[in-house]
């Protein structure tokens, strides 16, 4: 943990900055102006983020948007997943919360429909829900040892029985510039939680802010660098890591600011995106076993892949390695097909005009193929 309140530190600073603009914590970026037409003026000048995730986010989709903050992305991501999709917000902070909820009304009547809920709690601990918890402590101040342990009990219950976020819930997980305010103790169960919210398949977009190098110590210790989503940053490789660490595959650096945002004792600080999928398949080797066989009886199982190049060799997270023009003719030609790579190859068979059929999956494949006789 660093040695401020980190915590304290960023709920201070937001808290001004949700009463008035504050520029210091924007880095400048375009939205799709058709959006913002719904949404009050008073979010727009209050948003401070460094990307736009919501570009990433699909019709008909659940979103969770960790750190919303007065509401913009969640307000943008409403518009574009529609009235069949879900928009979920996670805030701590009072007076940013108040923002966004006083004006989803307004958003609602706007769209046409309202599909955002905005939720209390930490982004680093998404099962505890905090209006519970400060509704629960005023039915039932904890004044001595058995208020203290009923409060525990409420707690235990809320984790295992009805979370905040509820397990592979979300289709799509974004954050704009949040995930730099979360103290460097609590990062990993951040990662950790954002990948128990997602289903399988699912993928986070994350905008946030990166280094050029680690920041070290003494820059950490300043209460204005940390809030001002400096002192807080991962240094760029560590950022993609910290995804691959907690499980993630396909992890990719999506948008990469050209020009520092600042430069702060030399060392450089620009905005990026990072896309990330959790696994879409199990390890158990039973379960994987029926959903290879499920795989084999789909029309997809007749389509070959080719990739395309132009490096000789690529490998993926999950250790396939695909060879440049070379065909795969097994299951591992399903693994190209899936939604972060398949890109990269061309396809053909009898079914490569309707690959709507085929559930992305990633499958573990010794034998002939992509790989040669090798086990990918």
């Amino acid at each position: 943990m660093s040695s401020i309140d980190t915590e304290k530190v960023v709920r201070d600073r937001y808290s001004d900055a949700a009463n008035a603009r504050t520029p210091s914590l924007c880095c400048p970026i375009e939205y799709n102006t058709e959006y913002l037409k719904a949404i009050p003026k008073e979010i727009i000048e209050r948003d401070y983020g460094c990307g736009d995730p919501s570009r990433h986010v699909r019709a008909g989709e659940t979103v969770l948007d960790l750190g919303s903050g007065g509401g913009k992305i969640c307000f943008i991501a409403a518009q574009v997943v529609g009235a069949a999709g879900k928009v979920i917000g996670v805030d701590l902070n009072d007076e940013m919360l108040d923002l966004a909820r006083r004006s989803q009304p307004a958003v609602a009547k706007a769209i046409g429909f309202d599909n955002v809920s905005f939720r209390k709690g930490k982004i680093q601990d998404l099962a505890v829900d905090r209006d519970e918890i400060e509704q629960h402590l005023a039915d039932n101040p904890v004044t001595d040892e058995l208020g203290l342990r009923q409060l525990e009990q409420f707690l235990d219950a809320m984790r295992k029985e009805r979370p905040m976020i509820a397990d592979e819930s979300v289709d799509v997980v974004v954050s704009n510039c949040v995930l730099n305010l979360v103290d460097a103790d609590e990062k990993e169960l951040l990662f950790d939680e954002i990948l128990r919210a997602l289903r399988p398949g699912g993928r986070a977009v994350i905008s946030d802010i990166v280094a050029d190098e680690p920041v070290p110590e003494s820059m950490q210790a300043d209460p204005e660098l940390w809030s001002g989503c400096i002192s807080g940053a991962f240094e760029r490789s560590a950022f993609m890591d910290a995804f691959e660490q907690a499980g993630f595959v396909d992890v990719r650096l999506e948008e990469l600011q050209s020009e520092p945002w600042q430069t702060v004792d030399g060392i450089a600080f620009r905005s990026a995106t990072v896309i990330a999928y959790r696994p879409s398949l199990a390890t158990d080797g039973e379960e994987l076993m029926e959903q290879t066989q499920e795989f084999l009886q789909t029309p997809a199982a007749s389509i070959q892949s080719v990739y395309r190049g132009p490096f000789k060799h690529v490998v993926d997270d999950e250790g396939r390695m695909y060879t440049r023009g070379e065909t795969c003719t097994d299951a591992l030609s399903h693994a190209a097909q899936r939604e972060a790579i398949a890109d990269q190859f061309v396809t053909y068979g009898a079914d490569t005009d309707d690959l709507s059929v085929a559930r992305p999956m990633t499958l573990p494949v010794s034998g002939e193929g992509c790989c040669g006789g090798g086990n990918c």
